[in-house]
């Protein structure tokens, strides 16, 4: 019997399959694809040709399906769904040889809450991404015999350490209804006309349709009874005013508040009196609010490796790390940002290079606990990060640039990769200079904005005085230029200038040795035309990363550099 998957003519498997089959089709078998593999070419068109240059398959030239890309998101939108409260329970006692009992229904539970911690254990906000929604569980109703109903339950959304959260908008019902009520109270302290609807009818007093009203009463008793005022409670919880800016730079001991549950309803017992014996009335849970973020994440690496596309960023991180980065010979082989960690005892005991780094983390569960003093501890590994490679105008959302840009902006240590072999290295380096300026100028600006927006006040008396620092006398915002993109031109940095093996790269190196010695000096302007950019000591360090060679002064240097 034929088999119904039966093989047919291999047409599409050297379209599907590069790797495994020759130029013209031909089968390559798995020994040589295992022992011979090719350079990674440049993108310079005018570069000579590397094709004819072979090297062993090794973990710093790995074949194409060598590599390992986890899944990885630096922005989610979530919608916030606190949990309403529980309603409170019209119940009374009742008991042999007591008919008609005293009230005791229980109170509702209050809805869940839901906060947000900053934890070392997550690295990514892709399951936010997917998520879309978070909802707090709802507060049960409460029950007779004076039973309570069950809180609803919280939820902790766990996002990484350096996440940014921005609240978009916000819909909190009962802060509006707080709100009206004020104003029905202070109305009624002024006789006013009862108001009538187009039937002549009078209207319904709103609270009421917070009560809820005992069920086997008839709709005559449910218009003739007297409800009193909704007294006024505490909350356990304070709502966060709006809006919400959170800047997660630091773990968080303690879960922080995004969006407070609703309380519960009042059982009738609460409302007995002097006059009103058997209450037939509970109130209502409250309404939850509902509350729409945004979250980004930056990166908290030591370094941030910048470049262009195809400059040999991930080889390098290969190469200083056990980062499995995919690599290859075209342009935007990094999609998404690649962590790599360096040991300096390389795991044996032994350090490589002395390091310290000061520690002043504050992790103290008690609020009132003064703050740790700084420490110098002995540093036995730094982050670095690659993003993918920067093109002209990456800062205007061209290529994946800006997508990615703001991973550098925590960086301690800037590190640009120079493709020696790909054109001239000093342009190159002024290009990159320029794409991070501009993209460091137009964030600072939206900074700004946001700045100004939220010294806006909206109460009674704005307008009267302007005493916001963003405002001038004559009421036009205040701009400042001064030093505009200085929170990431003022990082230390220095180059790395890759594939220093091809030919023509001693020269192209010596061009830019001498530039960045000039820059030092200061006979030539930063890159980044940026005044009281960082200039103490430009360096440029030449390797070949594919080969392994110069990769220890790369480690070496940046270990200077982040010792300050």
């Amino acid at each position: 019997m034929a088999c119904r998957g039966s093989r047919g003519p291999r047409v599409f498997l050297p379209f599907l399959y590069p790797s495994i089959f020759g130029p013209n089709g031909s089968h390559i078998s798995r020994f040589n694809l295992a022992v011979h593999g090719r350079r990674h070419a440049s993108t310079d068109p005018s570069a000579p040709a590397q094709d004819d240059i072979e090297y062993a398959t090794t973990r710093l030239n790995p074949s194409p399906d060598d590599y390992s890309m986890p899944n990885f998101a630096d922005k989610a939108k979530l919608t916030l769904h606190a949990g309403p409260g529980g309603h409170g329970c019209i119940s009374f006692l009742r008991e042999a040889y007591m008919a008609d009992g005293p009230p005791n229904g229980g109170d509702g539970g209050h809805g869940g809450s839901i906060y947000i911690q900053a934890v070392h254990s997550e690295t990514s906000l892709h399951k936010l991404a997917r998520r879309k929604f978070a909802r707090a569980g709802r507060g049960k109703s409460g029950q007779g015999s004076a039973k309570g109903g069950q809180r609803g339950e919280d939820v902790i959304l766990s996002v990484p350490v350096g996440t940014v959260v921005r609240e978009i908008s916000r819909d909190d019902p009962e802060a509006v209804e707080e709100y009206l009520t004020k104003k029905r109270r202070k109305r009624r302290r002024e006789p006013v006309a009862v108001e009538m609807d187009e039937d002549g009818e009078p209207i319904e007093d709103p609270d009421r349709k917070k009560w809820i009203l005992y069920p086997g009463m008839s709709s005559s008793e449910r218009k003739r009874v007297e409800l009193p005022d909704l007294p006024i409670r505490d909350r356990l919880l304070k709502q966060p005013k709006a809006p919400v800016y959170l800047d997660l730079s630091r773990p968080t001991p303690r879960p922080i508040l995004l969006a407070a549950g609703g309380l519960g309803g009042l059982g009738n017992p609460h409302f007995v009196s002097k006059n009103l014996r058997k209450p037939m009335f509970a109130t209502r849970g409250e309404n939850a609010m509902t509350m729409e973020i945004e979250m980004e994440l930056k990166l908290l690496a030591d370094v941030g490796l910048v470049g262009l596309p195809n400059a040999g960023k991930s080889t390098l991180l290969r190469a200083v790390t056990n980062s499995r980065a995919r690599v290859g010979n075209w342009a935007f082989t990094t999609l998404q940002p690649n962590i790599g960690t360096v040991v300096l005892d390389n795991n044996k005991g032994r350090p490589v290079v002395k390091s310290f780094k000061v520690t002043a983390e504050d992790v103290s569960d008690d609020p009132w606990a003064e703050p740790a003093e700084p420490e110098l501890q002995q540093r036995t590994k730094f982050t670095i990060a690659d993003i993918p490679g920067l093109i002209e105008g990456a800062h205007l959302d061209r290529g994946l640039g800006i997508a990615f840009l703001r991973h550098v902006e925590r960086a301690g240590v800037l590190a640009f990769v120079i493709d020696l072999g790909n054109g001239n290295a000093v342009e190159a380096l002024k290009a990159l200079w320029l794409e991070v300026g501009l993209y460091a100028q137009m964030r600072e600006e939206e900074e700004q904005q946001r700045e100004r927006e939220a010294a806006i006040d909206w109460s009674a008396s704005a307008g009267e005085t302007m005493q916001s620092d963003f405002w001038t006398s004559s009421g036009v915002a205040k701009t400042t230029t001064a030093g505009a993109g200085l929170h990431i031109a003022g990082k230390p940095w220095f180059v790395v200038a890759t594939k220093g093996d091809l030919p023509g790269a001693q020269e192209n190196f010596a061009e830019l040795r001498d530039y960045l010695a000039a820059v030092t000096r200061g006979d030539e302007p930063h890159p980044s035309g940026v005044e009281g950019a960082w200039i103490k000591d430009c360096a440029a360090i030449p390797v070949s990363a594919i080969n392994g060679h110069g990769v220890d002064r790369v480690i070496h240097w940046t270990v200077g550099l982040l010792d300050g």
